[in-house]
């Protein structure tokens, strides 16, 4: 993994497409991301930012480009599915070692918001690594489908 740096989040729409195209045609994406069943182009990546920055719109969070030194490596933040925040994180291959840390400063801004009284995640069942939700205090829920697919679900309280 390249060297850590300074992380900072900001909005998709800074983050150039081609390099979202390039990230999200990553055929490791698409190993734990079963809704992920169509080949992204350059119409499917500003469809998919226009629709994580409605969520900004609508709900006053959203997703959010992250960057290690001003570097893009990769997306992920809060949506609202129903009367809950499901948090998600996706990270180009070469910074997954970025998870925990981005996962943290983002599950500390869920706690400073009101609107956050708990957050859930949703894994597919292939992801055999989910000790970090443990150590984050997430508790399994147990299984889920969504959109026709099978996901566990955790659960953490932020309040």
């Amino acid at each position: 993994m390249p060297e850590e740096g300074r992380l900072s989040f900001g909005r998709l729409g800074q983050v150039s497409q081609a390099d979202i195209l390039v990230h999200m045609s990553d055929p490791r994406m698409a190993e734990h991301m079963p809704l992920m069943t169509f080949q992204w182009d350059a119409a499917r990546v500003a469809a998919f930012v226009e629709a994580k920055e409605a969520c900004w719109d609508a709900d006053g969070l959203g997703h959010w480009a992250f960057f290690a030194d001003e570097e893009y490596v990769g997306w992920g933040g809060f949506q609202k599915e129903g009367d809950e925040w499901d948090f998600g994180l996706v990270l180009r291959p070469e910074w997954f070692g970025l998870g925990p840390r981005i996962a943290c400063k983002a599950l500390d801004l869920a706690r400073a918001d009101a609107r956050i009284p708990f957050v859930t995640f949703l894994l597919p069942p292939s992801r055999s690594r989910i000790r970090g939700l443990e150590r984050l205090g997430a508790r399994p829920i147990g299984q889920v489908n969504y959109k026709g697919v099978p996901f566990l679900k955790f659960r953490l309280e932020t309040i």
